[in-house]
Formats: C-alpha cells, sequence, structure tokens
C-alpha cells in the first residue's frame, strides 16, 4: 500500500485568533489531494478544528504531556487535544528538545500517551551541526530512532537540527541518504517526513527525493499560499 503524502504545518509561538481566521481563510473550500495538518499553539485548536475540518485540513497539537492527566501546571494532556478535535501532536521537536531539556525516553513516553490517546505523533530526529561535521549524524538519529520510537502509528520527521529555521537546507543527497537509513530502521509502512527550512522554492527536489513522505513546514505554512504550494509541489512530483 502506499504511504500518503503529508504536508504538516508547524506554527511553533506564532499565531493569535485573528491571524487563525486570516489563514483560514485563505484556504480552498475543497480538500487536497495531499493530506494537510495545521500543529497550531494549544490555545487555537478549539477555534480551528470547527473552521479546519469543512476543509479537510487535519489538525494537531505541538506537544502533550506524558500522563494522561495529574498535577501538571502549564501543560497539555494528549486526551485533551483530541477531545478539542486534534488527530495529530508534534513530540521531540529539536526546540523541545533543546530548551526544555527533553530527552529520547521522554519524547518516547510522550508518544505512547499520543497513540493511547487515539492521536498519530509525529516523532522529531536530528542531528545538530557539530554531530554532522564530527561524522556522526547517521549514529545520532538512529539512536533517536531506538530510543524515541515506540511500536504503533507513528510518523517519523527528520530535522536536521543546522537547517531548522537558519535558511540553509539538507542537500537533496543528504536528505535521501538520512531517509534510506530511516526507512530501513523504521520498516516500509511508516511515513517519512523532512522537515528544515522547507519553502515553494525548493519543496519540489525535497519531496522529489526518494522515501520522503511530506514535509513539516516551520514558518512558510503561516502563510497559506506559501503552505499550498508546498503541498502543490507533493502532488506534482
Amino acid at each position: 500500500m502506499a504511504r500518503q503524502t503529508t504536508i504538516v504545518g508547524n506554527w511553533k509561538m506564532y499565531g493569535s485568533r485573528a491571524m487563525a481566521e486570516r489563514f483560514v481563510a485563505g484556504l480552498p473550500a475543497e480538500a487536497s489531494a495531499v493530506e494537510l495538518v495545521v500543529c497550531a499553539p494549544a490555545g487555537l485548536i478549539a477555534l480551528l478544528a470547527p473552521a479546519l475540518a469543512p476543509r479537510g485540513v487535519g489538525l494537531g497539537g505541538q506537544d502533550c504531556h506524558p500522563h494522561a492527566e495529574g498535577a501538571h501546571t502549564g501543560d497539555t494532556s494528549a486526551a485533551l487535544l483530541a477531545d478539542l478535535g486534534a488527530t495529530y501532536v508534534i513530540v521531540g521537536h529539536s526546540e523541545r528538545r533543546r530548551d526544555h531539556g527533553e530527552t529520547d525516553a521522554l519524547v518516547r513516553a510522550k508518544a505512547v500517551a499520543a497513540l493511547a490517546a487515539g492521536l498519530t505523533p509525529i516523532i522529531c530526529v536530528g542531528e545538530t551541526l557539530a554531530e554532522r561535521d564530527s561524522g556522526a549524524a547517521t549514529a545520532v538519529v538512529a539512536a533517536q530512532i531506538a530510543c524515541s520510537v515506540p511500536p504503533g502509528d507513528v510518523v517519523v520527521a527528520y530535522e536536521p537540527v543546522w537547517a531548522i529555521g537558519t535558511g540553509r537546507t539538507a542537500s537533496v543527497q543528504d536528505i535521501a541518504d538520512m531517509h534510506a537509513m530511516l526507512r530501513g530502521l523504521v520498516g516500509a509502512e511508516t511515513r517519512l517526513l523532512y522537515g528544515g527550512s522547507v519553502k515553494p522554492g525548493n519543496a519540489a527536489e525535497i519531496l522529489a527525493a526518494a522515501n520522503v513522505d511530506g514535509a513539516l513546514v516551520g514558518g512558510a505554512s503561516l502563510n497559506p499560499a506559501e503552505w499550498l504550494a508546498i503541498a502543490a509541489a507533493a502532488l506534482a512530483r
């Protein structure tokens, strides 16, 4: 069975009610042949759910707690995300690994919690520039897969840390080589996304690389025209 092509927009800590309304207004009324998913700040999920669903656009969170509920002030449970209308959640993004000290074990626990709540976790892996320059990129990413990815219906997003928000993008050969390694680890059915400064101008060649099933898009996903252009590039491959 062919894997579904998926274009995920990660809004990070951007957005407002007015921005979300403008974004939805910029989307076509009909669903795309490519699966589109917006991963928005938690406070916007309840607003976006009824607006995106008629347009065939999925919705996800950007993080979840490993526990289903409890005394965890400021955190969001996977169950609440699902209750608000999300079907996906990003876990293990490099910004959370860096800013919050998240370990592979914690990322795996969050992914398990997401699966238990009926969400599909998008599990992020990727190496730093120092790790790539030292020749350790493959070993680092393979270790993250081994320790962060539980069994189940998951999506894996390869995001080289040095290419996130920097304007620098891995070469198509770099992407293909890493995705080939990942395919050998996660099997034929798991979707593999690439993220890291994906834009309309480079989306076509990135999405045409072997074993790339879609993209996790950062800044470009805040603009519906740019995000849809990336989805169009996926259709054209």
